[in-house]
């Protein structure tokens, strides 16, 4: 059986590695990579104590997330802006999650070739690739390790209580929240395997299904886990839980992320959150045209689909649960995936996507273990069942090797991703955006302002559209059209930092001092750590002779970007005007 187990765990971890390996060459893409790691002045200052704290009192991208932060600034420390290094520990997280999926279900089940089963299709499917090669990704990897130490530890503590092995359990549940808030479904999952396979809630129901080690310590274990005894045991859990959501809720909409009831009604929500869930059905079966976001249709869903994508969930959900007897793997499957899709199906909109892959990453393992349970329990009375079963899982293991690997080939850099997104999807006005500021990077002005004014063209109401399109056009000297887009998307917007910048950098231009303060003030009041606003904002305040602030303001700029060559320049120039230095020099220079 050891040798089994290690003989299995060699071949995981060489096809996730022939699968993944690639990703070491790839570069950030810049959609919300910039915003996570290349211009976030925190992380770039490496894991200080100052940093340390920002981690646990910011909401940055509109999520607490300390020990993600806490991740990225120890690889920059490693490896600085590199991004391999970054690729490497989210395949090195996947890697590890894999193996602990594979661990756990052939400890609690004692079937080695299901388990593996599940782990393999866990670990190459393509709907797993956004997870692994987005650098942005890293909450997802690393809230899914937390949450299988979170099940190691349980299984542990199931099969002999001990109050160290509960708070190990408690304590990985922790971390893994302070990773990503999608682990609030896994004190519900939790129950679930008290059913089964633990068959907890009435011991011995489910004997056979159990792996032996288990079995016996759990034997040994002469207190009865009735049911309300299993919902006190998971009560901590719970309650960590609704905590987690609560301050999800509350940094998201601080942020602006969270979609208000008046832009999306409920029925809307419900029937996209309908369909979606089918959506993901039809992928995990059938993975073609996987997109790194997925346009909302809004009010233009036909109710058709969401009617019967309800119907069609619902005809499962009954035939699982009246399996719950016979074959309990159907029920807990099956309500693993509608439990943990909760909080990413749409309820609650957070963001304009429709559904998106990385949401797959923890949901998939409840039908991937309806599949390797149930194909088998299928072909029982098959003369060659053995040959059959391993004859499709190999096939099937290959074919997801195949289209993985092309999948993850998209990941290269933001134009190859971009690019393959709007091949597959239609009016997809944020990657239009994207990739405008992905081709704005490459210097390819001309490509990026097509794609900027498609964006435009699709979402008229678009604040960074207009923001962007505007960035092209100063660039090139119109800075009448330029001034247009940028007093358009600060109507459209106000809160939008960037868009009250680009607004004061052009009227400084234009010798609008006092008009162009405004903005730059308006901006760093939107966002306080925005080293370049403090800057300018400190020109135009030295411009109209008030030194003292400006001073104050060059001051932030460095604190928050040390290396800030221009900053350190006017702070030197402003002291010296004020008569506190005796360093020469000219007069403030531009922003």
């Amino acid at each position: 059986m050891r040798t089994k187990l290690f003989l299995t765990t060699l071949i995981l971890i060489f096809c996730t590695l022939v699968v993944f390996w690639q990703v070491r060459t790839f570069d950030f893409v810049y959609f919300d990579d910039d915003l996570y790691i290349t211009d976030n002045p925190h992380l770039q200052a490496g894991l200080s104590k100052e940093n340390v704290f920002w981690s646990f009192t910011n909401n940055h991208v509109g999520l607490w997330l300390p020990l993600t932060w806490l991740s990225f600034m120890l690889d920059y420390e490693l490896y600085g802006l590199h991004p391999g290094g970054y690729h490497f520990t989210n395949l090195l997280f996947h890697l590890v999650n894999t193996l602990l999926l594979f661990f756990i279900l052939s400890r609690i089940t004692g079937s080695l070739w299901r388990s593996a089963f599940v782990a393999a299709l866990f670990a190459l499917h393509p709907l797993h690739v956004e997870s692994v090669a987005w650098v942005t990704e890293r909450k997802d990897v690393l809230s899914t390790f937390f949450w299988m130490l979170t099940m190691w530890f349980y299984i542990q503590y199931a099969a002999q209580p001990r109050l160290y092995k509960y708070f190990l359990a408690l304590f990985a549940f922790t971390l893994g929240l302070m990773a990503k808030p999608m682990l609030v479904t896994l004190p519900f999952v939790l129950l679930l395997l008290d059913y089964w396979p633990l068959g907890r809630f009435r011991p011995g129901q489910f004997k056979d299904h159990i792996g032996s080690e288990i079995q016996k310590s759990m034997t040994a274990n002469k207190l009865p886990p009735l049911a309300s005894r299993l919902l006190l045991e998971k009560l901590p859990f719970f309650v960590l839980a609704a905590a987690a959501s609560l301050i999800a809720f509350l940094t998201q909409q601080s942020w602006g992320a969270a979609a208000s009831v008046e832009v999306l009604p409920a029925r809307i929500r419900i029937a996209n959150g309908l369909v979606a869930y089918i959506g993901y059905m039809r992928k995990m079966i059938w993975p073609q045209d996987l997109a790194v976001f997925y346009p909302h249709p809004g009010n233009t869903l036909p109710i058709w689909q969401a009617v019967g994508a309800g119907l069609l969930l619902l005809l499962i959900s009954v035939l699982a649960l009246r399996a719950w007897r016979r074959h309990p793997y159907l029920s807990v499957g099956w309500l693993w995936y509608l439990g943990t899709m909760v909080p990413v199906i749409g309820l609650v909109q957070v963001g304009k996507q429709s559904m998106a892959d990385r949401f797959t990453y923890i949901p998939l393992i409840g039908l991937f273990i309806i599949i390797a349970w149930g194909l088998p329990c299928l072909l029982a009375k098959w003369r060659y069942q053995r040959i059959v079963l391993f004859t499709s899982a190999a096939l099937v293991l290959v074919s997801l090797m195949i289209v993985t690997r092309l999948q993850v080939r998209h990941w290269r850099n933001s134009i190859t991703l971009f690019e393959h997104t709007l091949a597959i999807t239609t009016d997809n006005q944020v990657i239009h955006n994207n990739l405008g500021k992905a081709l704005i990077r490459k210097g390819e002005i001309d490509k990026a302002r097509f794609h900027y004014s498609r964006a435009l063209q699709l979402q008229p109401n678009s604040a960074k559209a207009h923001t962007n399109l505007g960035n092209i056009l100063e660039q090139q000297g119109k800075l009448q059209e330029a001034m247009h887009h940028y007093y358009s998307a600060v109507q459209l917007d106000p809160k939008l930092a960037e868009a009250h910048f680009n607004l004061g950098n052009t009227l400084i231009r234009q010798g609008k001092n006092e008009e162009a303060s405004s903005h730059f003030a308006m901006a760093v009041q939107l966002q306080a750590n925005f080293a370049e606003a403090h800057n300018s904002l400190g020109v135009t305040l030295a411009r109209q002779g008030r030194l003292a602030e400006a001073i104050v303001h060059f001051s932030r700029a460095l604190q928050i970007k040390p290396d800030y060559p221009q900053a350190q320049k006017n702070l030197e120039i402003a002291l010296y005007q004020a008569g506190k230095t005796c360093t020469p020099s000219n007069s403030i220079s531009k922003p």
